[in-house]
This record gives C-alpha cells, structure tokens and sequence, in this order.
C-alpha cells in the first residue's frame, strides 16, 4: 500500500524504505535505414553473365556496457554470494531498492532458481555439480576462480559493487573475496557488507565468519559488518529464528540502500558518486549505524538512534570521516534535516569530514530514518593503501593484472551553502 509505514526492527523485518520507481519509458524506437540512392552511375560492362547482386555487410557495433545502459547514471551494482548474500539479495528486490542492479551468485542451483535478482550466476558447476559447497570455504573459492571470466562479464562497466554476504559458510566465506577482487580490479567501488553468524550457530561458523571476514576485507575498499548476535538486543525474547534471519537480511538491505540512495535518488540535499568515492575510497572498516524517529523529536530521536545503534561495535567519536542519510516523509522540515545532523556532528572527530544527504519519501508518513556510515578509524585508509603498494612491489597473488582506478572530477557544488552543523569544521 502507498501509505504503508516502516516497521521498526522490534516489530519484525525492516519495511520497504522506498516506493518502487515508475515503469522505464519504452525505449526509442530504432533508427530507420537510410534512404535508397537517388542516382546510380551507369557504367558499360561487356556482354557476360550478370553479376552477383552486392550483398550488404552487417555492420557490427561494439556491445554496450552496462553503463552505457544506465543514462549516465553512476552503475550501483549489489552482488550476493552465497546462500545469505542471495536472500539479501532477494529482500532488496521485495523491497523495491531503486537504481541499483542485482546479482545473484551462488553455487546452489536451487537458491538461484528461487532467486528474484535481475541476473543469476551459478559457479563452481565443475567443482560441486550445483549442490552447494558443503559449507567449505575453499570449495567456494575455487568455484568463484574457475567461473572467474564469467563474473567479471557480469559486472564490466559497473560504478560501484556492493558485495553482500553471510560470512561463515562456504560459497559466499570463499567466493566474496574473489568477487571482490574482479570488480576492484575492474576500477569499481567495491563496498563488502557482511553479517558474522549468531551465537546459537556455533563456534566452528564463527571461526570461518573471521577469516572470511579478514579476506574479504583485504579485498574491499570499505567494509560494513553487522554482527548479528547483536540484533538480540533489538529483537523480542519470542522472536522465531526465520524471523531473526529476516531481520539480518533486511539490516543488509537497509546499509545497502542507505548508501545507494544518496546517489541514485533526488532529495532536498543531493550527493553525487565522487561523495561518495571520497569517504569510502580505501575506508577500511567501516560502521553501520541505523535509527528511526516518530513524533515532535522524529529527526532528533533517529540520529540519536543511529549513532548509539547495537550495530556498532565501536563508538563513532574516532571516525573521521561519515556519510549521513536522513530521510522522512514529504512534511520533512530543512530545520528537522539540520538537528539531526548536528547530533551526528557532534558526536564524531572534530575534525571528521561528513558529506551527508536528505531524501524525502511521502510513503514514511510521521517517521524520520537516520543511516550513518563511519569510517576512517586510527588511519587506517593510509595503513591500508600502504600495503597494497607493497602488494603491488610483490606482485599481485591472484596473477591479475591491477587496472588503475578511474578518477573524478567534482564540480558544479562549491558555491553551495554550507549547512549550520558544518559550519567551522
């Protein structure tokens, strides 16, 4: 329904944040062939049989990149590897997440055949013959290598490449890097957003949850973990465990769309992608933070929220650098907009560099939602590009060639004003 609110994530699953966009516009239709010859020269030819009739030559265009299809637009791509990175996947499409593309990747021919992403890849049919990777993480790693051009097709020409995964089990502990590495090399933007398992599912999971962690961090320019054990402090004592997965699923959603809405959406406040490049070109570990408001102190309460979350394992006072969405119904006041960004402000390094934005949703009716995105912790992005260049000095393990990022240009936003909260900074 249009008027349907947000659920908290007391109340179960995170609801849709955004209303599903309007049908693309049929596409133009092509290009007449061009006009018969008006003249021919007549040339004398000796009597002999007639000759062949010249046959026109296809004229064979180079096929479009995905970006070429995207208007111009910065190309978000969401991948989910493996059985949780799938469902996540899934919970992003039920939920409408608008300009964004999804990939589905996946050992388990079952999971992609449910799947509803716009594209599915299954890997490893050599390694595990679509049965899944017997939640061995090398299984999933070796399937991810032996499908290695086929995921780098999948994602040629994208902008930015989230990397969704439950870290503990085979395919996506033992694939996500790899993925990873394709579309970093690719000169994306690569953002991994990763749960860690919840207690109640063993300590063997949680070993291989770390050190998929840690490889798949290796591989990313930022990287968001969401522990999930966590969630039990927000989640009622009755709480079914399908219902606690959900939850997990859609807190991936949420980071996902946090992030992606600030470029792909109009708003009162506007990002563009080089925002968005700058705080989480070689982040490190980053912060997800998420709070909802209702009421006088709607704006107030979801940055308070937002900052103070469970999620965070850490406080936001040592980032230094911070995205910040705010987003609420169309009654959403500048001022409303401002308070909750100055509590985030004050709240982090004095020195913190915030580029934030504002969207407005008419389906949120009286709630106001705060995303925050930390990172830059203990200069870890200089640490972090100092050992990829002594990566680079060794020589790159996987024997991949390094494609030099792709650069931009920021222009068109100094003359803005500068909101009260960054004032001073």
């Amino acid at each position: 329904m249009s008027n349907r609110k947000r659920a908290s994530m007391r109340e179960g699953p995170l609801a849709s944040l955004f209303r599903s966009t309007e049908n693309d516009p049929a596409a133009p239709a092509p290009a007449r062939a061009a006009d018969e010859q008006i003249a021919q020269q007549r040339v004398e030819q000796p009597q002999a049989a007639a000759p062949a009739p010249v046959q026109a030559q296809p004229v064979h265009h180079p096929e479009p990149t995905a970006a070429d299809l995207n208007n111009g637009q910065p190309l978000i791509l969401v991948v989910g590897v493996g059985g949780a990175g799938v469902n996540a996947v899934d919970r992003m499409v039920e939920a409408n997440v608008a300009g964004v593309e999804f990939i589905a990747i996946n050992t388990d021919v079952q999971s992609l055949q449910k799947s509803t992403a716009t594209r599915t890849l299954h890997i490893g049919e050599e390694v595990t013959r679509g049965l899944g990777s017997g939640s061995d993480p090398e299984v999933g790693r070796r399937a991810a290598m032996d499908d290695h051009d086929t995921i780098k097709a999948a994602i040629r020409g994208a902008d930015m490449v989230f990397v969704a995964v439950g870290a503990g089990g085979g395919t996506g502990t033992g694939a996500a890097p790899v993925v990873a590495r394709i579309a970093r090399d690719a000169g994306a933007l690569v953002v991994g957003i990763v749960t860690r398992p919840f207690a109640f599912e063993g300590t063997r999971r949680s070993k291989a949850a770390d050190a998929g962690v840690e490889a798949l961090g290796a591989e990313v320019d930022t990287l968001i973990t969401v522990p999930n054990n966590r969630l039990l402090e927000v989640l009622e004592r009755d709480t079914s465990m399908v219902d606690a997965f959900r939850v997990a699923d859609d807190v991936l959603r949420q980071g996902v769309q946090g992030i992606s809405d600030l470029v792909t959406l109009p708003g009162l406040i506007n990002l563009d992608f080089a925002d968005v490049r700058t705080i989480m070109t070689d982040a490190g570990s980053a912060l997800l933070g998420i709070g909802m408001g209702s009421g006088e102190r709607r704006a107030l309460d979801a940055a308070e929220a937002a900052i103070s979350s469970p999620l965070l394992e850490t406080s936001v006072e040592g980032a230094r650098s911070i995205l910040l969405s705010v987003t609420g119904g169309d009654d959403i006041a500048l001022w409303e907009v401002n308070e909750a960004a100055k509590v985030v402000a004050e709240a982090a390094h004095p020195d913190a560099n915030i580029i934030f934005g504002a969207m407005v949703d008419k389906n949120l009716g009286d709630q106001v939602w705060v995303t925050v995105v930390a990172t830059g912790y203990a200069n870890e992005r200089a640490a972090r590009r100092a050992r990829r260049d002594v990566a680079a000095a060794l020589g790159e393990p996987s024997g991949e060639v390094r494609v030099e990022r792709r650069r931009e240009t920021r222009s068109g936003s100094d003359d803005l004003d500068v909101p009260e909260f960054l004032s001073g900074r």
